[in-house]
């Protein structure tokens, strides 16, 4: 499993919306938080081993209505 953080930069106002439907309609985002700074979202994501991230980035989230730019993190290791 491959887990990744994207930063998600919404259309003015889209936030709420951009956020309820990457919960709703993409099975590979499990969180979605609201963040400060240059972004408004944080989409925590867990891919299957082998998944073209970028696929799945520019594929999935870049296509949701709202969503205005993304800067995606790749995670090799939880702490816990």
């Amino acid at each position: 499993m491959q887990t990744i953080f994207v930063l998600v930069k919404c259309d003015l106002g889209q936030a709420y919306e951009v956020a309820d439907r990457a919960v709703q309609e993409i099975e590979q985002v499990s969180e979605v938080h609201s963040v400060s700074g240059q972004y408004d979202l944080m989409m925590k994501c867990y891919l299957d081993d082998g998944a073209d991230i970028g696929h799945f980035v520019t594929g999935h989230l870049q296509t949701l209505a709202g969503v205005k730019e993304t800067f995606t993190i790749i995670a090799f290791k939880a702490f816990t």
